[in-house]
């Protein structure tokens, strides 16, 4: 049998979350308003279009609407006037995430050794972080690193990035409690997509996916925590996995452009991300310490993983087994807000510990272990094991005191949570079966 890669403590745990969307939805109707405004009708264009009203969201966040300044000019917005937005509306959302995961973890800014961040829609000396920062009020000795070039897989690289940091800080006997933040505005570049698709007659449909947000984790690694006086964990990151699919650089990615940033991703995507899941799964567990024998295959987990589209929520079904109840909370996420790339995880992540996430666990029972999963430009694969604090849940993170079986949920024999009988999924809760037909009423993008 292979050794572990990982030891049976590790010792790092997320202490706290944060999600910020901006206050605007764009619903499908959005980019049509934009494209018959600007664009004559084309084959391409009328495809795209029809694709936009099947993807499965229902609503993208977005830092404004179709009336935006920046999407109505007689030009698409150049990368410089991009920047600027993302410096005023990107930077007010990362530190709204960050300051909320602080709050849960119970963090002064002073206490954060090392900044860990990340965006696939800006880029700039000094980065976005070092404002964020600023604006925290971290100390001027806080380690930074901004990471680049990871996309869609950006949260679950920082925070790989974070615990490594961390596993560093605690060989030398010191605390580090890093701040891990990303931070995307994407739906500014409508205006460029649509430009592509005009003029390449090209059908590129990340102009109907992608949404803005940001969002934030506090990872610990546990050194320094008083007797009695550390934050309950959210998560416990257990280990993780992180690997390329070779010979797929031209499939997905990001690419630069005087009019922002383009959008690559080929037809293949969705059965490359399908081909890849199973394998980095396998090699995970192989690097993990020994879980519960209950907790092996694939559906004996709960599921974050990143909705990058519909078909890549179904294929990740089709090929490990699972159901959408096994990544309830990132069918919520795609149908309600898009896809946030990079922070989009950690929203995600968030979401999963709510209550009404809970209600429509697979059984009717929460899993104490969720796989983390992302694909970005590469393509990448990005994966990592958690294990839950059941006694942590809801947005707020408040730690809440055990509920009585009349009003709320209670353990089973086997140590998982399970919900009530009356909100289990296919008892005929009507708020169940409308979220899973919600669900699986996306059409197959390739």
């Amino acid at each position: 049998m292979a050794t572990s890669s990982f030891p049976p403590e590790l010792g790092l745990s997320i202490i706290g979350l944060g999600t910020q969307y901006p206050p605007y939805g764009l619903k499908p109707d959005s980019v049509e308003t934009i494209a018959k405004k600007f664009y004559p009708d084309s084959p391409s264009m009328h495809k795209v279009l029809a694709i936009n009203r099947f993807t499965g969201i229902d609503t993208r966040s977005s830092i404004g609407n179709p009336d935006h300044p920046s999407v109505n000019q007689a030009r698409a917005p150049p990368i410089d006037e991009l920047h600027r937005i993302f410096m005023s509306d990107g930077v007010p959302l990362a530190v709204g995430a960050a300051r909320e995961a602080l709050l849960e973890a119970g963090l002064e800014p002073s206490a954060v050794t090392h900044v860990v961040s990340t965006t696939c829609t800006d880029s700039a000396n000094p980065g976005y972080d070092h404002f964020v920062a600023r604006e925290l009020g971290l100390r001027p000795e806080t380690e930074r690193v901004l990471l680049h070039g990871v996309g869609c897989s950006g949260g679950l690289a920082a925070l790989r990035t974070a615990a490594n940091l961390a596993l560093g800080h605690r060989a030398r006997g010191r605390p580090a409690r890093v701040l891990v933040l990303a931070a995307e505005v994407s739906t500014t570049m409508v205006r460029s997509e649509l430009d592509s698709i005009d003029e390449l007659q090209e059908t590129r449909i990340g102009v109907a996916l992608f949404s803005d947000c940001a969002s934030a984790v506090v990872l610990s690694n546990g050194v320094g925590d008083g007797e009695g006086t550390a934050p309950p964990p959210v998560y416990e990151l257990l280990g993780w996995e992180n690997r390329v699919v070779p010979d797929t650089e031209a499939d997905l990615g990001f690419d630069v452009h005087p009019s922002g940033w383009k959008v690559v991703l080929s037809p293949r995507v969705p059965k490359l991300a399908q081909a890849a899941v199973l394998p980095a799964y396998e090699a995970l567990m192989r690097d993990l310490p020994p879980l519960p024998e209950r907790y092996a295959a694939p559906g004996d987990f709960d599921w974050a993983m990143h909705p990058g589209g519909a078909t890549i929520l179904t294929g990740a079904e089709k090929a490990l087994g699972i159901s959408a109840e096994h990544m309830r909370a990132s069918y919520d996420t795609y149908i309600n807000h898009g896809n946030s790339s990079s922070a989009t995880i950690f929203s995600v992540l968030n979401r999963l510990r709510s209550k009404e996430m809970d209600a429509l666990a697979p059984g009717g029972a929460v899993k104490d272990y969720v796989v983390g999963c992302a694909f970005g430009p590469g393509i990448t694969v990005e994966m990592c094991m958690l294990k839950r604090n059941l006694g942590v849940r809801g947005i707020s993170g408040l730690q809440t005191p055990p509920e009585t079986e009349s009003e709320g949920s209670s353990r089973s024999d086997d140590g998982e949570e399970e919900v009530p009988q009356t909100e289990r999924i296919g008892d005929g809760n009507e708020k169940s079966d409308a979220f899973i037909s919600e669900a699986l009423a996306g059409v197959e993008l390739d």
